[in-house]
């Protein structure tokens, strides 16, 4: 702690980039361990000068053979790999601008970004990626390149010499870092398009950089920890907390897991200390061992010392659980706009509280409820919006859009968000993450979305646990073929009974009037979920309209 502490007392907004850090780490920890990966079957590691060699060999094939200069732009469409991070790390030395997309948008969605950022290159990942671009008019206006082999594509690495040195590499990074000021902009990140078009969000090294060194500040990283990165390196929580905080955090290892879906064995393997998630993913393993408790730990390898959640708000029950069985599952808040991390709470037992600001920012509440917040990490503007900007920077403040408070102790409380808060026709505000939260506690309960703006009363789309309901039917005699049972009397009966139950504290016009059962979860691929899993509603509500609008239609045939 004591060499991170110097660290932050030398961060000068004037010099400190994200390239500045890396100089410094490879200077530091050159021949100790930096990052591991699974490379077949075997999971193998790089140490700080591997990193370096790695990444200023790239940077000289992007210079030499693609003319990438300081400013350009290129975009990276890729799964999470070595490779990811080396290209991210090579165009920053560069000077130039890193625009990573998710890996898991559609052809069209990534003709929309590339077309608004126009990048000098585009990298793709291999042949999954670039089939999805082949479908776009994207290979005729960008020249396109790939980390793996692909047919028809040329291999970015296809024009590198041998990798420089370490030493060779590390004159390569202090040149650069003369070169790369806190004000140039390092990436662009489109918004994942909950409540609208994606905007291209602009971020500087100083924004990545200041907030990278003031979370570590808060949350202390302890030299010889391993920390497992799994979520999308393209998204901002794990782009800052997994990546660029493990620039800055003395003798830690970054591990990558394979992908979301080999997450449980890559833990049991590389058995981390820290780990970042996602609430859906957190409350999804609650589920999974709720009825042997005493496992939790073991599942995350038994070794991991702290957990924090990010992307959205975390059920308090879920905090709860994790630290009554020996997990300390802390959780931030912040946005793309803000690099992200604005607070952390330490404290699980401040849940459901959102923390206190970070080093260097400040929040405080508009007259209206919104959470305004200050300070170096937020971001330039949107890309290409120079209106948009000036509506969410106003007098240095960040409007960030969401809804809540701060305690008398300055704890920060989300209470919801400005364009999600439901109106109904008679006036009545309503927070609907707040419902859901409520919703999702009961097993029996995987997903649920809230409808009710401009209509009379709410109602629910309410996506059940198959496995756990299946089970409840059997324990209590029912003998309903599935997926029929979803309209079973006493299936609707037994849902209408837990939501009452779980609803009971709210106030009336909070109350769940009717609901649907759907076998079928929310997916990214459908569009309906963000990168981070959280509710595209607009796209929620065009899929099941009909469903919706049978809800309403039962309730005033009912009353008539």
């Amino acid at each position: 702690m004591e060499a991170l502490q110097t660290q932050i007392a030398r961060f000068d907004p004037q010099r400190t980039t994200l390239v500045s850090l890396l100089a410094e780490k490879v200077q530091q920890e050159r021949d100790q361990p930096a990052l591991r990966f699974k490379h077949g079957d075997q999971w193998t590691g790089w140490t700080w000068g591997d990193l370096a060699s790695q990444v200023v060999t790239t940077a000289r094939v992007l210079r030499q053979r693609y003319g990438i200069e300081p400013q350009d732009r290129v975009v990276q469409i890729a799964e999470n790999s070595p490779q990811w991070i080396v290209l991210d790390l090579a165009v920053l030395s560069l000077g130039a601008i890193h625009v990573p997309m998710h890996a898991t948008l559609a052809g069209h969605q990534f003709q929309q970004q590339i077309d608004d950022c126009r990048p000098k290159l585009v990298v793709v990942s291999g042949e999954h990626q670039w089939q999805k671009l082949a479908q776009t008019t994207v290979p005729e206006r960008y020249p396109v390149v790939s980390h793996q082999p692909c047919p028809g594509v040329e291999q970015l690495s296809g024009g590198a010499d041998s990798p420089v040195s370490a030493d060779e590499a590390l004159s390569f990074l202090n040149e650069a870092t003369e070169a790369v000021g806190p004000q140039d902009l390092a990436t662009i990140l489109y918004t994942s398009g909950t409540t609208g078009e994606p905007k291209g969000v602009m971020l500087s090294h100083g924004n990545l950089a200041s907030n990278a060194l003031a979370t570590v500040q808060v949350f202390e990283h302890r030299p010889g920890e391993v920390r497992l990165c799994w979520l999308p390196l393209s998204h901002i929580f794990a782009r800052t907390c997994d990546f660029y905080t493990w620039l800055v955090s003395p003798g830690v290892e970054l591990a990558l897991a394979q992908s979301r879906d080999t997450l449980l064995a890559d833990m049991a393997e590389v058995r981390p200390m820290l780990l970042n998630g996602v609430p859906y993913f957190f409350e999804k393993v609650m589920r999974e061992v709720k009825e042997q408790p005493e496992v939790l730990p073991h599942v995350f390898g038994g070794r991991l010392r702290a957990c924090c959640s990010g992307g959205a708000a975390l059920p308090e029950h879920v905090a709860r659980f994790y630290l009554q069985h020996g997990i300390c599952l802390i959780q931030g808040y912040g946005l793309t706009e803000t690099s992200p991390v604005a607070t952390v709470c330490l404290d699980p037992e401040r849940a459901p509280s959102a923390g206190k600001p970070v080093p260097g920012t400040e929040i405080r509440i508009a007259e209206d409820g919104e959470i305004l917040i200050r300070g170096p990490l937020v971001m330039k503007g949107y890309w290409n919006r120079p209106e948009a900007t000036a509506e969410t920077i106003r007098d240095g403040w960040l409007h960030t859009g969401d809804v809540g408070y701060l305690d008398e102790e300055g704890y920060l409380f989300i209470t919801g968000r400005k364009k999600e808060i439901i109106v109904t026709s008679a006036g009545k505000n309503v927070a609907p993450v707040l419902i859901e939260g409520l919703l999702t506690q009961d097993p029996l309960i995987q997903q649920a979305m809230v409808i009710g703006d401009n209509r009379p009363f709410l109602t629910a789309l309410i996506v059940v646990e198959p496995e756990r309901l299946k089970r409840e039917l059997e324990a209590r005699g029912i003998d309903a073929p599935w997926p029929e049972c979803l309209q079973h009397e006493a299936v609707m009966a037994l849902y209408r009974q837990r939501i009452d139950e779980l609803l009971a504290g709210l106030s009336p016009h909070e109350q769940v009037g009717q609901f649907a059962l759907l076998e079928q979860p929310f997916t990214i691929e459908r569009e309906e979920l963000t990168p981070t899993l959280k509710l595209r509603r607009k796209v929620i509500e065009e899929h099941y309209a009909p469903v919706i609008e049978e809800l309403y239609r039962r309730r005033r045939s009912q009353q008539a």
